[in-house]
């Protein structure tokens, strides 16, 4: 029984961080009704941004974290201005070539500038684990996983509570009802997009000292994303979060009993299978593609 728990427990801990990536894609198209593509790509540049300020800078990547999640936000603001903008009123078709031309791009970019060498960040901190009981608990990825999971409920409080938040909501429900409203629904685009870059640069923050990243890292891992955001019901938070952290579970047992390359293998056969009996995902509801922070 205690190789089931320590399996769990290791599976939530890399879920939470699944789950801080899937949120914030699922905030862009819950209110953009974009499918960003380009978002592993953010993912991956967090990653190398906090690489290169460990090594260069000596900052630990929680103190990179202060640096690097403003950077994606302000990408993702000028991300929305110049490319996202001119496609919102398109067909969806446009605003997947202009996001997966994006995502290609930036590989690419990154390719040239820093090769397709894996780097690692390797922290004092990163072996260090305690004991309870039977089990070996990784200070590390249990700092990951609470900071994931705190910084998901903050953005879930933030837009229940506040005042920007229910323009936020408003404008996913009905953005012609919030233009009569007075809400400025440009404004609340472009900062729903770099909410979610920021997002997605704090999970490659914390994803740094665990993973080695190189110029594909993000096109692997959001494929996790997708999954976990379908799977949780499309622009729902919660549903997004449920669906990272039992990806995490699922990954943790199948590469324990199946070994590492069949993972994918079975979150994909639990994923359709889960789609086949409710196709709208956990949290989802049919006919509905509007944001649910519930």
């Amino acid at each position: 029984m205690e190789i089931y728990v320590q399996l769990a427990l290791s599976g939530l801990f890399v879920g939470g961080i699944y789950a801080l990536i899937s949120v914030g894609l699922t905030l862009v198209f819950g209110v953009l009704r974009v499918v960003n593509f380009a978002h592993g790509e953010y993912l991956t540049l967090a990653m190398f941004l906090t690489f290169f300020m460990y090594h260069l800078l000596g900052l630990d990547p929680f103190v990179a974290s202060l640096v690097v999640v403003p950077i994606l936000f302000v990408l993702g603001l000028i991300t929305e201005r110049l490319l996202v903008r001119r496609t919102l009123e398109a067909p969806h078709v446009v605003q997947v070539f202009v996001t997966f031309a994006l995502s290609l791009f930036l590989q690419n970019l990154f390719l040239v500038l820093f090769t397709s060498d894996f780097r690692t960040v390797r922290t004092d901190y990163a072996t260090e684990a305690f004991e309870i009981g039977p089990f070996y608990i990784s200070w590390l990825r249990m700092t990951a996983f609470v900071a994931s999971i705190a910084l998901t409920i903050a953005l879930a409080v933030f837009l229940k509570y506040s005042y920007m938040g229910a323009a936020i909501r408003a404008t996913a429900q009905d953005r012609r009802s919030a233009r009569l409203v007075g809400i400025n629904v440009d404004r609340i685009y472009a900062l729903t997009f770099a909410i979610g870059c920021a997002l997605v640069g704090a999970a490659g923050v914390l994803l740094a000292p665990l993973y080695p990243v190189n110029p594909y890292t993000g096109a692997d891992l959001i494929l996790v994303a997708f999954v976990a955001v379908v799977l949780g019901g499309m622009g729902s938070i919660a549903g997004a979060t449920l669906a990272g952290l039992l990806i995490g579970v699922i990954e943790s047992f199948s590469s324990f009993f199946l070994g590492g390359e069949m993972k994918q293998f079975v979150y994909f056969v639990v994923f359709m299978a889960i789609l086949a009996f409710r196709p709208v995902g956990f949290f989802g509801r049919k006919g509905a593609e509007v944001m649910d922070v519930t």
